[in-house]
């Protein structure tokens, strides 16, 4: 295949010698001539395990070229990978002159191109960037259509700096967000034969993917150095404690607590996690992460409160109540904090949960709902189409799926229903549901 790279930073660069290791005739397009006059040289312009000799070789070869020219780039390529800077402005956002100016480029340089061409950012952009600012720009400038006569798409990488080579030919996943099956097709081409999972996305998602991937890495080595802080304090081996964490697979490292949903609750994780601060606040060690997470809990629960009272109605169902479906432990559910406030508000409230019987609560199961609702026996229905009878808005809060069929053939037309747990997007209650952040 016919290459050009735009941008030679890391990304570019170590693409740029792979891609040409691999057999394709890649093009390089910098504004900096000094990285130009390297790669021609047959040097490398980054320090970067492998590079030497890797840039020498493939330069060598005769598959690579160097330019500073966006217009003839274009037109001896087929395909373009975007991999330009997008550094942080001093307010915190994201600086995307470079990648703005380039667009208008690339825009003109396929004005004057008769064939199709497909343009891959790989850029770390905000989502909404591709579809909303720079495919505008680039239909402007060139006077065509994309997904006509080109296509634009969005493919994130996932390089670290020392390992890009390593990373390049064992990646964790390729992932490909377009519109169009002639974009996807050709990354396959590009990229199917790398050993991992290919996956087709959204343009949209694929740009969050990036950013989620990395806030989850500076949380995961964030929270693995507080932790060791507080180890030290406890006098605690950290290494040896991490390393039993990461022992876990099926809760700890794993896919577990990592899908949507609501707030969490029950005996164990908020008195932990209070407990942790407490004895931590103790030793004077300071955890902003381990700090923020019950306040963050608390917003979503409340983020669930604000779009019930968005409704205006006064007439509130609840389908579950205790914090885990599937049980009867009310303590700390986040459900019963919607109820609490929905009464504070002076609502009307009822609540259907099969598992909740009073006589049966012992503990101090028993003592946190008769201190948080004292009154819950007048607001548990046994009947569940009861409480849809008797409601405006129902709150989805059960993961069952007996119970999602049941609501399903009881709702009255117009009823709203907001789903708070992501479990009944793909079951009965499709397309009938709002969901808390779906």
């Amino acid at each position: 295949m016919n290459i050009s790279i735009f941008g030679l930073g890391y990304v570019g660069a170590v693409s740029l010698a792979c891609l040409a290791r691999d057999g394709h005739h890649v093009i390089g397009v910098e504004v900096d001539q000094a990285k130009l006059d390297l790669i021609a040289a047959g040097k490398t312009p980054v320090v970067e395990e492998g590079m030497v000799e890797l840039v020498r070789d493939v330069v060598a070869s005769g598959r690579v070229t160097v330019t500073t020219d966006v217009g003839a780039a274009v037109e001896r390529s087929d395909l373009s990978l975007i991999c330009v800077g997008t550094p942080s402005a001093p307010n915190g956002s994201q600086d995307q002159s470079a990648m703005l100016r380039l667009a208008e480029d690339l825009g003109r340089a396929l004005a004057r191109k008769t064939g199709s061409h497909v343009v891959v950012f790989r850029s770390t952009l905000v989502p909404g960037t591709v579809e909303d600012v720079l495919k505008p720009i680039i239909e402007r400038s060139s006077g065509k259509r994309e997904g006509v006569d080109f296509h634009v798409c969005f493919q994130p990488e996932f390089l670290r700096e020392g390992t890009s080579i390593r990373d390049y030919d064992k990646p964790p996943f390729t992932i490909v967000g377009a519109n169009a099956e002639a974009p996807r097709a050709a990354l396959r081409a590009l990229f199917g034969h790398l050993p991992c999972e290919f996956h087709a996305t959204s343009v949209r998602s694929a740009e969050m993917v990036k950013y989620c991937c990395n806030n989850f890495h500076a949380l995961k080595i964030t929270f693995a150095n507080e932790t060791a802080r507080l180890c030290e304090a406890m006098k605690v081996d950290p290494f040896e404690v991490m390393d039993l964490v990461c022992k876990d697979r099926q809760l700890n490292i794993s896919p577990a607590y990592l899908r949507p949903g609501f707030a969490f609750g029950g005996s164990c994780l908020p008195k932990d996690l209070r407990a942790t601060m407490h004895f931590a606040k103790t030793r004077d060690v300071d955890l902003p992460v381990h700090g923020a997470i019950l306040d963050s809990n608390r917003r979503h629960a409340e983020h669930a409160i604000a779009k019930v009272m968005e409704t205006g109605k006064r007439r509130i169902g609840m389908i579950g109540l205790s914090f885990k479906t599937g049980t009867d432990d009310l303590r700390e559910s986040p459900l019963v904090l919607l109820a609490e406030h929905f009464i504070g508000k002076g609502l009307s409230l009822l609540v259907y949960d099969p598992e909740v019987e009073l006589s049966r609560l012992l503990g101090a199961n028993r003592r946190f709902i008769e201190t948080h609702l004292p009154h819950i026996g007048s607001l548990l229905r046994h009947d569940l189409e009861a409480v849809v009878e008797g409601s405006d808005v129902l709150v989805l809060g059960s993961s069952d799926r007996g119970v999602h069929e049941r609501l399903a053939g009881s709702l009255r037309p117009g009823q709203s229903v907001l789903d708070v747990v992501g479990a009944a997007g793909n079951g009965p209650l499709r397309g009938r549901t709002t969901g808390l952040c779906w």
